[in-house]
């Protein structure tokens, strides 16, 4: 079945999450990723666990539709190969530090004189340019120069990370919009043109709400829990087992809420009858709602509330996803067959196409896998070649 980016190549120089996150969801939809590695070691994140019968889970989980191939960047014949493949290739990426693909002679003005149709992407921590450019950068840190950790957690808790590499992986999307958008721009001009997000750029984008909070009020926006700085009431309440997501957006649905919970008097108590009130309110309602919902289990109070229309929902572990009949439905957790780590259950791609769906799921590759096949196949390079540049450690 045809894919949507059928005959597109990308040659992915990036490692660890970003950049192959991205990677990832371009070769979901069928472009041909060309996963350039180290020799010996490859992609740092084959290194990091989950152990999965020898295999790195952490590498498993961001790398499948790829293939592998081995080239010491550092080394003459090294660069020149990725030379010769940017001209048969579509897009390459990287995340180096800045100025890093400049040493190696592979920067994006060497690369567009050899293919001006090249899109070259870059994902950096900070950005190629700015006082902060050179500086080393890993999710955790990005979280916190980003400003999300600040309006994440409690008072009491004090500003925690996201329990997900957010920023890598928002990165990594915001990636992938970038090189699909070259990618059409390019259809009408038939130019390529470089790309470049940074890890702390995509965090600041994400702070929608807090940055307009901040500006409109000269407030700066702190943790707040679970509840909503403007939606009251919003968040995680405790039941009589556990806690139950209550979103009411709007009075009608208060309303709906107050009836369903049997207590139509909090609808008509002044302090509560409109949105803005409940919010400036909170700490007088908050102690209301929460003895009213501890008197029953979590799953009675959704059946109670979906009933009446009020939005809600449990707070899920990882086991009840992945046991959901919604996710089972929708097929978000996918299977795949790995020559040495056996079968591997990973997150699969959310995108649901009507006439090209993402159908190639293609194990992550071992080390080098693909190296003969792409040498051979796609630069014409013979056996002793191939010998050759394995014997001089380029390969």
């Amino acid at each position: 079945m045809a894919q949507l980016l059928d005959g597109i190549r990308v040659l992915d120089l990036t490692r660890w999450l970003a950049g192959p996150v991205s990677s990832m969801c371009l070769g979901d939809m069928g472009a041909e990723v060309i996963k350039i590695e180290a020799p010996k070691k490859g992609d740092d994140s084959r290194h990091v666990g989950p152990d999965v019968n020898g295999e790195s889970g952490y590498f498993l989980s961001v790398n499948r539709n790829k293939k592998s191939l081995v080239i010491n960047l550092k080394s003459r014949k090294g660069k020149e190969i990725i030379q010769e493949l940017t001209k048969e290739a579509d897009v390459v990426m990287e995340n180096f530090t800045p100025g890093t693909m400049d040493k190696f002679g592979l920067d994006y003005a060497t690369l567009k004189a050899i293919n001006p149709k090249i899109v070259y992407a870059s994902c950096s921590g900070f950005g190629q340019t700015g006082p902060y450019a050179k500086k080393p950068a890993y999710d955790a840190i990005m979280q916190g120069y980003g400003g999300i950790m600040s309006v994440t957690g409690t008072a009491d808790s004090g500003p925690t990370r996201v329990g997900v590499s957010i920023a890598d992986l928002t990165s990594g999307y915001y990636l992938t919009i970038g090189i699909l958008a070259a990618l059409f721009n390019r259809e009408h001009t038939g130019q390529g043109q470089q790309l470049e997000v940074s890890l702390l750029d995509c965090q600041v984008a994400m702070l929608e709400n807090p940055v307009m909070r901040y500006f409109a009020s000269g407030a700066t926006p702190g943790p707040a829990g679970n509840r909503h700085p403007s939606i009251t009431p919003y968040g995680a309440f405790p039941t009589k087992d556990g806690q139950v997501i209550i979103a009411v957006g709007n009075d009608k649905q208060w309303q709906a809420f107050c009836k369903a919970a049997n207590r139509e008097q909090l609808s008509r108590d002044g302090r509560f009858a409109t949105n803005t009130l409940r919010t400036e309110n909170y700490d007088a309602l908050e102690p209301i709602i929460n003895g009213i919902l501890q008197q029953e289990a979590t799953a009675r109070w959704i059946e109670i509330l979906e009933a009446a229309n009020v939005p809600c929902g449990p707070i899920n572990t990882v086991q009840d996803i992945a046991n959901d009949p919604q996710v089972k439905h929708r097929e978000m957790i996918m299977s795949l067959s790995h020559p040495s780590a056996g079968e591997v259950m990973v997150a699969a791609n959310p995108l649901k196409f009507s006439d090209t769906p993402i159908s190639s799921t293609a194990p992550p590759p071992l080390l080098g896998e693909h190296s003969e096949e792409i040498l051979t196949g796609v630069l014409g390079y013979g056996k002793m070649a191939l010998g050759e540049l394995e014997e001089d450690g380029v390969i």
